[in-house]
C-alpha cells in the first residue's frame, strides 16, 4: 500500500502541473477575443464561440481598450 504523503503529493503536483496548462489556454483565448473584437467581429459571434459570458467579453474589451460596438438594430441572419 501507497503512503498517503506520497499519493496526496503526486496528486497536488498534477493538479498544479493542469491549473498552468488551464490557464495558458484561458490566456490563449483571451488573446483571442481581444484580436476578434479589434478586428471587427460582433461581439454576439465572439460570446458564441468563446467559452465566455457577454458580461465578461465586455470586461475584456473595456480592459483592453476595445471600443464599444456601433449600437442599433443588427442585421438579420437569413436562412437558407
Amino acid at each position: 500500500m501507497s503512503d498517503p504523503r506520497q499519493v496526496l503529493g503526486r496528486a497536488a503536483e498534477k493538479y498544479r502541473e493542469t491549473e498552468r496548462h488551464h490557464e495558458a489556454a484561458r490566456q490563449a483565448v483571451i488573446d483571442a477575443v481581444v484580436a476578434a473584437l479589434r478586428a471587427g467581429v460582433p461581439p454576439a459571434d465572439v460570446v458564441a464561440l468563446s467559452p465566455f459570458s457577454p458580461a465578461y467579453v465586455r470586461v475584456l474589451a473595456r480592459e483592453h481598450g476595445v471600443p464599444p460596438a456601433p449600437g442599433g438594430v443588427k442585421p438579420r441572419k437569413r436562412r437558407t
